[in-house]
């Protein structure tokens, strides 16, 4: 059996040091659409060094090394085609706000595996410190086609309530073209987001956004609509990837308010409004 689960979870954490400028996370900004219009002062918090804020999610990114989708593909007892992985959803727990610039110890293991029959789905756990202490916490679910059926646990159901009645705030992004080739940049090389022989190879019709691409872009959001641009008012931010966006689609944000939370579901516009964010949570202060 190409994933191995017992495997996995005995396996000892692997430990790394990443380190992060002002310029990495200024990439990674202007990779998730930040700078437009680009004299806006609101979008110069995000693209220039002499006043930059840092959006909790660049915590996904940050050392642009391999995100923990690809880094769980290379953990003890996991070895599959990374033709049938995609990312199933995402949770950031941010410990404190994170700087323009640092160094940190990452310490990664393989949280859980579940059995959902006919995929099974890997939590890779990802924490990160520095000499102050915890920064945050990362856990990426991966999910893996064709994997399942040993008998193994379900796992609990990561399905919300939809939210009732109807939304507070509408916005929609446009995503641009190029969209994916910039926000790869940032240390997610999966040819799946700019191979096209690649993409058909998975079972699309042509390279597909990064999930996490989408995720930042869905945050920026919910900061600057709802959080008065104040990147710090967010420890933790929680989604389920429910479909794929193209480069060059649109995406409609719908965002309902919350006793300390917000409520977030994102669909592509030219599709029919066919959802890509679902089951999404940002927690605010």
């Amino acid at each position: 059996m190409p994933i191995d689960a017992a495997k996995a979870l005995a396996a000892g954490p692997r430990t790394g040091e990443i380190s992060w400028t002002a310029r990495d996370v200024m990439l990674y900004h202007l990779g998730i659409g930040a700078g437009v219009p680009a004299t806006d002062p609101d979008e110069l918090r995000y693209a220039l060094e002499t006043r930059l804020h840092v959006l909790p999610s660049f915590a996904t990114v940050a050392g642009a090394g391999s995100p923990g989708v690809i880094g769980g593909l290379s953990m003890p007892g996991v070895e599959v085609d990374l033709a049938r992985v995609l990312h199933g959803g995402q949770a950031l727990t941010v410990h404190r706000p994170v700087p323009v610039q640092g160094t940190a110890t990452t310490t990664a293991r393989i949280a859980a595996v579940y059995d959902k029959g006919t995929a099974a789905v890997l939590v890779m756990r990802t924490e990160a410190a520095d000499a102050d202490g915890p920064l945050w916490t990362n856990d990426a679910q991966i999910f893996v086609r064709g994997e399942g059926g040993w008998g193994g646990d379900r796992g609990p159901s990561a399905r919300l309530r939809p939210p009732t009645g109807d939304p507070d705030r509408t916005l929609e992004r446009a995503v641009r073209e190029d969209q994916a080739l910039l926000y790869r940049l940032s240390g997610d090389y999966n040819p799946l987001h700019a191979d096209p022989e690649f993409a058909k190879t998975a079972g699309f019709d042509r390279p597909i956004l990064h999930g996490l691409c989408t995720y930042g872009i869905t945050l920026k959001a919910v900061v600057d609509t709802l959080l008065g641009g104040d990147v710090t008012r967010v420890p933790s931010y929680a989604t389920r990837f429910a479909g794929v966006v193209y480069p060059g689609e649109t995406l409609r944000i719908r965002l309902w308010r919350g006793d300390g939370s917000v409520r977030a579901e994102v669909s592509a516009v030219e599709r029919d409004a066919a959802p890509v964010l679902t089951d999404t949570v940002v927690q605010h202060s």
